[in-house]
Order: C-alpha cells, then structure tokens, then sequence
C-alpha cells in the first residue's frame, strides 16, 4: 500500500481549526480555549521557531513554523466567530500594511506595480528605505491616536526586547546619548551602582540598580544594532555548550562534577574555550 496522501494546504488548516473549535464535534480542550489562554503557546511558540534557527535546525523548522502559524489561525477563529474578522481580514491587512512600507518596491501603491527595471535593490539606498519605514510607522500610529512615543510597545514583550524598543523610541525624538562613550559610561555608573547597593545590604535596592544595569546593557547593544536578546540567548548557548565540556571532562573522576576543586573547573572551561577557538 501507497504510504502517498494528500498534500494539505492552508484551506485545509482553517477546515481543521473550524471542526476543532466545533462545541458539538470538536476538541473538548480546543472548545475550552479563548484570547488569553493560547497567548502563552504563541509565546512558546515563537521561542521555539528561533530556537530551531539558532541551532541551524532547519529539518525541525517546518514544523515548528507550522505551529507558529497554527497560532494566527486559532486567534483567527476566535475573531470569526465572534464575527470581529477572519483569516483573510488578517491576510488582507499585513499584506495591505508591507506593500504602503516599501513604495520603493511599489511604487504605485499596489502589490502588481514594480520598481523601474534597471534599478538594482542595491542601489535603493538602505538607510533611505529605514527612514521612509519608521516614518510610515509613526504616520500608522498617529492614526491609532497615541499620546506618547512610548505607546503599542507590548508588555508582554521579553525584558530585554522591550527595553531596547522603548529606548529605540526615545531615541528618534533625541532623548539619546550624542556618542558611544556615554552608553559605555552610563553602563559603567550603573555597575558601580550595584556595587554601592550590596555594600549597603539592601535587597531591594540591589534588585533596582540591576535592573538599571541590564537597561543600560540593551541601550548598549541598541547603539551597535545587535539585538540583546538575540544575543544572550548565544551566550547561553556557549556557557550550556562549556559547562557540558567540563562535566565529560570529570565525569570519570572519583565523585565526578561535585567533587571537583573549582580550579579543575576552570581548566575544564579554559580547555573547552580554547577548543572552540581552534575549530573556529
């Protein structure tokens, strides 16, 4: 027998979310669902997708898309049936919303009109194209009647990702340091900061001037374009890659990790950084 089936397509996967949400033939667990109970899922979701691309594992990537995308869809059916909009309505806006960003795409404002043929893309001068793009998003936001920079920043937002979009926005109306020096002494204030507040034994005080340290750590990472984020989850990655070196590495010894000295450790650690090194 043919293991061959059917190729499923997006019409398919609205079928499927329909049946599923259905209260007399549908999931008992999907019928229960509602706005803020799958929030956490996108979440996780969306994690996963990015984990997947940090580790290069694009044969994962597919599926983990997918269940991003099943997430559009189930917020989508939420929508339909409470007839606020449905997945088309979604289609229709994001597509609506890129082809206005990029009038050096489309120029005509429809996604049939081109950009001139004989114009390379490398010729569409970059920081032009993110000018037009941020003007085009505060032009979108002014419409929704905001009352500062700072508004539709989600909150829900990772610390660090928020951080560096509410400085992001501070920054285009000048609220920003002239140079790099003053993020790099800013940073350094806010080190000597936390020193001061666990010399004074004050728990909270130490939580507040972290939180001031890490907010200074995004800005610097806002001023060389690199997203904190994105970037502490490499460093995770390197410190799990390191730690899991050092604990092969005593794992035959006598008491294994726990009985190690911390400067077996450490050499453990020197030897797996210079490892890497080598391999680079």
């Amino acid at each position: 027998m043919s293991d061959a089936r059917t190729r499923y397509d997006l019409d398919d996967l609205l079928t499927l979310m329909a049946v599923l949400r259905d209260p007399a033939q549908g999931c008992p667990w999907d019928v229960k669902q509602d706005w803020q109970s799958i929030v956490p899922h996108t979440l996780e979701e969306a994690y996963e997708v990015a984990d997947a691309i940090e580790r290069r594992a694009f044969d994962e990537l597919p599926g983990e898309l997918g269940d991003l995308l099943f997430q559009v869809v189930y917020y989508s059916q939420f929508a339909r049936e409470e007839q606020r909009f449905d997945f088309h309505d979604v289609v229709d806006a994001v597509t609506a919303k890129m082809v206005a960003r990029h009038p050096h795409v489309f120029p005509e404002g429809t996604l049939a009109s081109r950009r001139p043929v004989g114009v390379p893309a490398e010729e569409v001068e970059t920081a032009d194209v993110k000018t037009r793009w941020e003007a085009l998003k505060a032009r979108e936001r002014e419409t929704r009647e905001a009352v500062s920079v700072l508004d539709d920043v989600p909150a829900s937002l990772p610390a660090l990702s928020r951080g560096t979009k509410l400085s992001k926005r501070a920054a285009r109306v000048g609220f920003d340091w002239p140079d790099d020096q003053g993020v790099f002494a800013k940073v350094r204030e806010e080190l000597a900061e936390v020193e001061e507040a666990v010399r004074d034994g004050d728990a909270a005080h130490v939580r507040e001037e972290i939180g001031d340290l890490l907010f200074a750590v995004t800005n610097l990472a806002r001023r060389f374009d690199i997203d904190p984020e994105q970037a502490l989850r490499h460093a995770n990655l390197k410190f799990e890659r390191r730690f899991r070196h050092v604990e092969q590495a005593l794992s035959a010894r006598a008491g294994g990790l726990e009985a190690a000295s911390l400067d077996e450790m450490e050499r453990h650690w020197q030897a797996a950084k210079e490892s890497e090194t080598s391999n680079a």
